[in-house]
């Protein structure tokens, strides 16, 4: 039976841009809506995921609530879309809504939504500064992690801990053993206790011999974290020197690269009486949707303990960010005058070195300025 439900008040518009949180809420009233004219006999959900469409799909947007609904509605997921769909159109901020699939719906923003997320969007990674992308997505739980007494699942528990806690989660990180003391020195704390094991994602450990010790003797502790949480879990993790080469072929390198030039940017455009400042939109979409993608990937990294993610992404946004800096110069060139579309691009810019910076403090990283 479904859950019972008030009076849908109507579509506003939004108070900014139309965020994943707006569609969501507007999907949700959505399927309250079908389920008080009974066109749905299905449970209200207490909330509806909306993500960024994959690269190679429909729309901006994409949802797959009607999926969900699917079972319990006694109905094939593509009507239960159709019945939602009707109810979403023309929502402010909403440019089209197409069923593809089983039955996602995915969403296309207007042009003008759009533009407006992208600035308000810019505008709250300078303001978040290293949280944005923090969220709620685990408010309330409380996560008892516990690990094998071994260098690469403690560090990842580490991790896997903040990432929780910058979702709103309350973590406590246990080791069935008495912790190494070169823990610390790679950045995990840790209680003792003498339980078993509970794996954390099935972390595969490191080869013999490859101690926390052994790992910040050789590569120090960034290029040892790094080695340690950028491959999946079940995938093998042996750091190597190549981590140490200061060179476009190492992704740690590029990444923390990445960030010490948006870093050098913001140092240029001062010596010029030149401040970020998003005024225009930048022509930047790649760039633009690796910012947008970071709460997402967050929460992501969180709900499956995958510090992996994470590391992923931020080689995507150096890689996204590189190539905006090479054909939309943020500073100005030559005898070109200070603009707007300067100040925009170099808030661009630094919002982009904002997500790095933020993303390797998660990771236990350091972020320098300079390399």
């Amino acid at each position: 039976m479904a859950k019972p439900v008030g009076e849908v008040p109507p579509f506003l518009p939004y108070a900014c841009p139309v965020t994943p949180a707006d569609l969501s809420r507007t999907v949700l009233r959505a399927v309250r809506r079908a389920v008080d004219e009974d066109v749905l006999r299905a449970p209200v959900p207490e909330r509806v995921r909306v993500e960024r469409t994959r690269p190679g799909g429909s729309g901006d947007y994409a949802c797959a609530v009607a999926l969900q609904l699917a079972g319990p509605a006694a109905l094939p997921a593509r009507e239960v879309a159709a019945l939602l769909r009707d109810r979403v159109a023309g929502a402010p901020g909403i440019g089209g809504v197409e069923i593809t699939g089983a039955g996602f719906l995915n969403f296309t923003l207007d042009a003008a939504s759009d533009g407006a997320a992208r600035s308000a969007r810019v505008r709250q990674a300078l303001e978040q500064g290293l949280r944005y992308g923090w969220g709620a997505e685990c408010a309330g739980q409380v996560h008892q992690l516990h690990h094998r007494h071994e260098v690469r699942a403690a560090v990842v528990a580490g991790v896997v801990g903040k990432l929780l806690r910058a979702q709103g989660a309350l973590v406590r990180t246990t080791c069935e053993e008495v912790p190494d003391p070169a823990w610390a020195r790679l950045g995990v704390t840790v209680d003792a206790h003498g339980r078993p094991p509970v794996p954390l994602a099935r972390i595969r450990p490191v080869p013999a011999g490859a101690t926390a010790g052994e790992l910040l003797g050789r590569l120090g502790a960034d290029a040892a974290r790094w080695g340690l949480l950028r491959p999946a879990g079940h995938d093998r993790a042996a750091p190597g020197d190549e981590l140490l080469v200061q060179g476009e072929g190492n992704p740690l390198f590029l990444v923390r690269y990445a960030h010490a030039r948006a870093r050098a940017l913001a140092r240029g455009g001062a010596l010029l009486g030149l401040t970020g400042a998003y005024e225009q939109d930048v022509d930047a979409p790649v760039l633009h949707a690796a910012i947008a993608d970071h709460p997402g990937v967050l929460a992501a990294a969180a709900r499956h303990r995958a510090p992996d993610r994470l590391a992923r992404h931020l080689e995507t946004v150096a890689h996204t960010f590189f190539d905006f800096h090479d054909t939309c110069p943020p500073l100005p060139v030559g005898d070109e005058k200070p603009s707007a579309a300067h100040r925009s691009r170099l808030a661009l810019a630094e919002a982009a070195g904002t997500v790095l910076a933020g993303g390797l403090s998660l990771l236990g990283i350091s972020a320098p300025e300079h390399l």
